[in-house]
């Protein structure tokens, strides 16, 4: 089975593919849209790139994180659009779509909901095998929300949107 991993954003989307089997990167890393382009064209790439992912990957599930804004509400309306947008483009593929906190995500890898960036990055290079830390930071973040999904859906079966 195959999960994509979905770290939501407007200006860099991460994705992670995942081959449950034998947990096996297949693809990572990042969809972007220029600041030079308008609203519409941007959420209209993201929903073209999301729609490739999906058919070149064919994954059997994707998992999303939730939004979180701390303290930058400035790009939370955009960024809630390309959500939107990655959900209907991902809901055409398949019906099998999750979503995580980032509390959620940094419990799954590290036992610690509080854990740091550094720590999440350290897990998703040493589960995965990988010789370094994924670049950029947004694919990273994608693969950790892939392998949260492998690590808990078995037990949590609310998470689906």
């Amino acid at each position: 089975m195959k999960v994509l991993g979905i770290d939501p954003g407007y200006n860099i989307i991460g994705y992670g593919v995942i081959e449950t089997n034998g947990c096996k990167v297949v693809d990572y890393g990042v969809i972007t849209t220029p600041k030079t382009m308008s609203i519409s064209s941007r959420l209209h790439t993201i929903y073209q790139a999301t729609c490739e992912l999906m058919e070149t990957f064919e994954p059997d599930e994707v998992a999303f994180e939730e939004l979180f804004f701390n303290t930058n509400n400035t790009t939370a309306i955009p960024v809630a659009e390309s959500r939107g947008v990655l959900i209907v483009a991902s809901k055409r593929y398949t019906d099998r779509l999750y979503e995580y906190t980032p509390l959620q995500i940094k419990q799954a890898l590290t036992g610690n909901g509080r854990a740091e960036k550094k720590q999440v990055q350290y897990m998703v290079k040493s589960m995965l095998g990988l010789k370094s830390v994924p670049k950029p930071d947004d694919a990273a973040d994608a693969l950790a929300v892939a392998l949260c999904h492998i690590q808990t859906n078995s037990v949590l079966s609310d998470n689906s949107i």
